[in-house]
């Protein structure tokens, strides 16, 4: 699947199928409202802290989903399955927010395109 980094856009391969994610200003909006954040720099805060739940994760992925144009509710992605399991998981949330944030792309980044 071939994403645009630039515009903030991940591939993720969850059960088995291709998705397009990215983290839009609706998306974004939907997480401030989820983690109670009052703007986006105490969602970064949050983010920042390296202590993401579950339950967390599952959100954050849930919104970029939404956000790549997929309809899909959190508890349909926290019963998802990607390769990995929960580090895969961690990855892709890691991914996500670091090209949403613009902190670079991870070396390797999956489907580049820039």
């Amino acid at each position: 699947m071939s994403v645009n980094r630039r515009r903030g856009e991940v591939a993720a391969r969850l059960d088995g199928r291709e998705y397009r994610l990215c983290l839009t200003l609706g998306a974004l909006a939907e997480l401030e409202a989820a983690f109670e954040a009052e703007d986006l720099n105490r969602l970064v805060e949050r983010f920042s802290s390296g202590r993401l739940s579950a339950r967390d994760m599952a959100a954050v992925i849930a919104a970029g989903l939404r956000g790549g144009g997929h309809e899909v509710s959190d508890e349909d992605v926290r019963a998802m399955r990607c390769e990995g399991g929960a580090a895969g998981f961690a990855a892709l949330v890691g991914e996500l927010l670091s090209v949403t944030f613009g902190a670079g792309a991870p070396e390797g980044g999956r489907g580049e395109n820039p």
